[in-house]
């Protein structure tokens, strides 16, 4: 045998090798990865803080590794104290439920004006206070509960720092697990590597 013929079959050798042991060892990288999610929020009434606190934590409780990017109007919920209220004016898709009263009457959907939601002082302060109680009647958490809950299975809390900046806001304003008050060019990285990146 020539010390061609030699290599070709040390090479065909090689490569039936890694044809073999390759998918399983790929495999096993694969289920012993943790997923990750980012999350970027940019939203702080009361119905849009709902959905990234809810979707971190789940992503925590199943053991993923989840970033949440706080900016704009996103970065009040990190605040001290959450203040939000929800704002049904150009919203219709909100049905306006009653949290109080017989069931036929909790679940008459009543359809509310725009000029009504717009033209009645206190309207926005009223519909905050039906939307927490229809919650608290069905056992959903608060938004200040969920974001606990996210501390606690070590949601990763980033601030957007340029937000800081244009709101006023100082370090001092948020809860003080942010320890990460970066721009979008440090964020993106970390949602670059991640399995999901959700926006809201």
């Amino acid at each position: 045998m020539n010390a061609v013929t030699s290599e070709t079959n040390m090479d065909q050798w090689f490569a039936d090798k890694l044809d073999e042991l390759l998918p399983g060892r790929l495999e096993k990288i694969e289920e012993e990865r943790t997923p990750s999610m980012s999350i970027i929020v940019t939203q702080g009434t009361l119905d849009w803080a709902y959905p990234p606190f809810i979707l971190a934590s789940t992503g925590a409780a199943l053991g993923w590794d989840v970033s949440m990017f706080f900016t704009f109007y996103g970065l009040p919920l990190l605040k001290k104290e959450i203040a939000c209220d929800v704002s049904p004016l150009g919203n219709p898709a909100m049905p306006m439920k009653m949290p109080f009263g017989p069931k036929w009457f909790q679940d008459v959907t009543w359809p509310v004006p725009n000029l009504l939601m717009a033209g009645v002082p206190g309207f926005e302060k009223v519909a905050t206070n039906l939307m927490k109680k229809t919650f608290k009647n069905k056992g959903v958490a608060t938004i200040e509960e969920l974001r606990s809950l996210c501390l606690e299975a070590d949601v990763k809390m980033v601030a957007c720092q340029m937000t800081v900046d244009v709101f006023g806001f100082s370090q001092d304003d948020f809860i003080p697990e942010v320890k990460e008050y970066v721009g979008a060019a440090s964020f993106l990285p970390t949602a670059q590597k991640c399995d999901v990146n959700l926006f809201i």
